[in-house]
């Protein structure tokens, strides 16, 4: 190919090239997909959320009364027992024994006291004749009285004995679940000391919390007193279900704790399923101030970068539009916005990762019962 021809070439390409740019050029951008929802208005009560544990609400540790091993398990580690029920059964053969010899000591004392009132009755008629000296009557009279008080002596070491022998039969205090933790047959029980097993109340239980010092000046503030804001206290479980039933606040501690410098709170949930066990970590959702008027957009819309917020708007021509916000508190799916938003603005809520600003938008609009499916951006 001659120089000549090859400058030609060069030519036509150049100039096909350049069409080909302006082509492009020409074409207009692609419009990207999003949905779209308006900026929700109205009244909007604030809820407040705290981490809590679930407790019991009473935990019992139970110690035997009487020492022995012990001969008999009742129930199993876990089972749900009953006030007054059976747990364990300690070697009574002992205490069995000491019962008999107590009430033998008692019929041979209420014997004794018996012949000796004899004498006394018989005494006080030879007395009444002149047949005796008074002193032998007196005399029979105290040996009487410390008859007695040697029987009444018996009968309280009978009684105690029978207390030890129906203390062999160890019974639960409460209605509740015992622990895993239990003694096993054949070991030993020290009274007093010794702890069996503990038994903790499943129906209610209570959720413990804590309340910053800021967090309680802000409630004490806007007039909410643990009284109006503790009685209908909802309750968020670790996978994010809510609770069904509600709970309220029924413990407040004096005073901050002098360590973290929060005040501890117990709310008491009834558990007639007994799906709240005692160590499972919630959330204590309370209600309180009524924001009137408050501006409300998904959680989903909010965008993050360099620690700030934004949200993408439909603006003029649908364009995209990015917008800084500052946002308040959330409410349930939704975000409340301090500043950045109107009423009238339409914020992007699927679809914001692939538009750019002044992107054309072809809009889907949808509204709040749209948010219960999670859609990805």
């Amino acid at each position: 190919m001659n120089k000549k021809n090859i400058i030609w070439l060069a030519i036509l390409l150049l100039l096909l090239t350049t069409g080909c740019s302006k082509q492009q050029a020409a074409r207009p951008p692609q419009e990207v997909v999003v949905k779209a929802m308006q900026v929700l208005q109205q009244d909007t009560p604030i809820t407040y959320e705290f981490v809590g544990e679930i407790v019991a609400k009473d935990e019992v540790q139970i110690k035997a009364q009487v020492s022995g091993n012990i001969a008999r398990k009742l129930v199993k580690g876990g089972d749900t027992v009953y006030a007054g029920q059976p747990l364990f059964e300690i070697d009574r053969r002992n205490y069995a024994a000491a019962v008999a010899d107590a009430q033998a000591q008692v019929a041979q004392a209420q014997a004794s006291l018996s012949n000796i009132r004899r004498d006394v009755v018989r005494y006080q008629d030879l007395a009444d004749q002149g047949g005796i000296a008074d002193q032998v009557l007196d005399t029979a009279v105290a040996q009487a009285e410390q008859a007695q008080a040697q029987a009444n002596a018996y009968l309280a070491k009978l009684a105690q004995a029978q207390n030890d022998l129906a203390d062999t039969i160890i019974v639960s205090p409460v209605d509740g679940r015992i622990g895993v933790g239990e003694l096993s047959s054949g070991m030993y029980a020290q009274a007093g000391s010794t702890v069996i097993a503990t038994v903790s109340t499943v129906d209610p239980v209570q959720v413990r919390f804590s309340m910053s010092e800021n967090e309680y000046l802000k409630f004490s503030r806007l007039g909410n007193t643990p009284d109006s804001w503790g009685q209908n206290l909802s309750l968020v479980l670790s996978d994010g279900t809510k609770y069904s039933l509600t709970g309220h606040l029924e413990q407040v501690d004096r005073g901050l704790s002098s360590q973290t410098g929060t005040l501890a709170m117990k709310a008491a949930f009834g558990n007639p399923q007994q799906l709240l066990v005692p160590g499972m970590f919630a959330r204590i959702v309370a209600v309180g101030e009524t924001r009137p008027g408050a501006l409300l957009i998904p959680q989903r819309a909010v965008q993050e970068m360099l620690g700030k917020t934004f949200v993408t708007v439909v603006g003029a021509n649908n364009e995209a539009v990015t917008k800084p916000v500052i946002l308040g508190p959330k409410v349930d799916s939704l975000q409340i916005v301090e500043e950045g938003l109107t009423a009238q603005d339409v914020v992007v809520v699927e679809g914001f990762a692939k538009s750019q600003p002044g992107s054309p938008l072809k809009v889907t609009m949808i509204g709040l019962n749209d948010l219960t499916i999670p859609v990805a951006k």
